[in-house]
């Protein structure tokens, strides 16, 4: 399984990006979805995930801010970050858990939330 992540900018305090993640093979539909991020100097952390029966968690820095979604017939997850901090800014990565066969990561996109 191949991810690719995509969406990250440079935004101001207070503005919205939406991520976009891409998968490649057919487990897509029935695996668990999860978008991180990992700022300079930090651990890298849950932001967001959703299971394949559309189940959501949100950290709670995000919850309110952040919606996470998935289009199964597209194999893509989405972020929609809303009212963005500078705290916020990291590289965000998806990750895809299937079972106990699949724990994939994608490249990292990077997220610049100026202030």
């Amino acid at each position: 399984v191949q991810l690719q992540a995509f969406g990250g900018g440079l935004v101001q305090a207070g503005g919205s990006l939406r991520l976009s993640c891409a998968a490649s093979g057919g487990i897509f539909s029935f695996s668990d979805m999860g978008w991180y991020r990992q700022a300079p100097g930090k651990q890298r952390e849950l932001v967001a995930s959703i299971t394949s029966t559309r189940s959501t968690t949100y950290a709670d820095s995000t919850k309110g801010r952040f919606t996470i979604s998935r289009d199964n017939a597209k194999n893509t997850v989405y972020l929609q970050m809303n009212s963005l901090k500078p705290e916020d800014t990291a590289v965000y990565y998806c990750n895809l858990k299937y079972a106990r066969l699949y724990d994939s990561w994608g490249q990292g996109t990077l997220v610049t939330v100026s202030s």
